[in-house]
């Protein structure tokens, strides 16, 4: 019987059990181990090369996504270690209006290489429409931060020799398993959702393709794009939470679109239906100034996924083809009536 969101959650990637030993064993905290004689090439013997405390949230990471991961300092790195490997003359197909830190990525390392760079909405008929002959396909679903879905077995019947690769940092695993419906790779920032405590910075690669695993572990171990053990180790203490998390949020989400929706002075209010961010707009940049200004519960942040709800007015960074007065606004764990009471408030302070 298919176990659900928070056993599986709860369970993931924990050793066997063993007489007085811890349910989650301590970080391994070291720089190098025990490495005699020749055969030294099938164990790690250096900490960028392997961890136990990497492997087991790997493990666990792996069990929630449904493929091998490997992980990374942080949703960058991940990122960076996959759309790297592309050579002169590949072609990258990838998100105009996703995550700025890729789309720089694109444009002002893969470009000026030789890489066609192919930039378009993250929007299905966009997506499928550039699709045909591209090296590797990267989309977000959702996006981030507009929000839009995509369907993944569409997209890989539209390239099917591609290398397809799913940002799932908005959904989490619990949300979408990108690998079952035919991505190559799952992408993600463990620093949000998965974490959930907004206090470290963490990503992975998951993927079923046995050379790109190979690709991803060599390419961390030779950049040290790696985790420290602490921050790993807090990361898979704070996955057993993820179910409870994820399905207070998403409940807070539903309510807090609806609220958002009955305001004549709220327009475009965006949720998919999974995940922690739901975004709307207010009049102008400076309506959404008062509407922060008019809460002392919801913090300015430029992450998401946290426990806490945040949010920010996020045309202020000049990366998103977006109205001055649109928010993104990460949902937190609080409870639904303090919430939507605290957001009615800010609302009218911002009218």
């Amino acid at each position: 019987m298919p176990r659900g969101p928070s056993t599986r959650s709860v369970h993931a990637g924990l050793p066997p059990a063993v007489q007085g030993a811890p349910f989650l064993p301590g970080p391994v905290l070291a720089s190098a181990y025990h490495l005699a004689g020749d055969d030294v090439h099938t164990i790690p013997g250096y900490l960028r090369e392997g961890n136990p405390t990497w492997a087991a949230y790997e493990q666990a990471l792996g069990d929630l996504e449904g493929g091998d991961v490997v992980v990374f300092s942080s949703g960058m790195a991940a990122a960076s270690a996959v759309l790297l490997t592309l050579e002169p003359g590949e072609i990258l197909v990838a998100p105009s209006d996703g995550y700025f830190g890729v789309r720089r990525l694109a444009e002002g390392h893969l470009a000026p290489r030789g890489v066609d760079v192919r930039l378009v909405p993250n929007e299905q008929a966009a997506m499928e429409a550039a699709a045909p002959g591209a090296t590797l396909i990267l989309a977000e679903s959702p996006s981030n931060p507009g929000l839009e879905m995509i369907d993944v077995p569409r997209l890989r019947a539209a390239a099917p020799a591609a290398t397809l690769v799913i940002d799932n940092t908005v959904a989490t695993p619990l949300g979408l398993r990108p690998l079952e419906l035919g991505a190559t790779m799952t992408m993600a920032s463990a620093t949000k959702a998965l974490s959930g405590h907004s206090d470290l910075l963490m990503g992975y690669v998951a993927t079923n393709d046995r050379a790109w695993r190979e690709r991803m572990l060599g390419w961390r171990a030779l950049t040290g794009a790696i985790p420290g053990p602490v921050e790993t180790w807090l990361a898979h203490r704070s996955l057993a939470t993820l179910g409870l998390r994820v399905e207070r949020q998403e409940a807070n989400a539903a309510a807090l679109a609806d609220l958002l929706r009955s305001r004549p002075d709220v327009q475009d209010v965006r949720w998919p239906g999974v995940g922690a961010v739901v975004c709307f707009t207010l009049a102008d940049a400076a309506a959404a100034e008062r509407f922060f200004a008019g809460s002392a519960m919801i913090m300015q942040a430029t992450s998401f996924g946290g426990v806490h709800s945040s949010g920010e007015r996020r045309a202020r960074w000049g990366t998103d083809a977006i109205a001055g007065g649109f928010i993104r606004f990460s949902v937190g764990i609080e409870d639904a009536d303090d919430l939507l009471a605290e957001v009615a408030t800010a609302l009218d302070a911002a009218a």
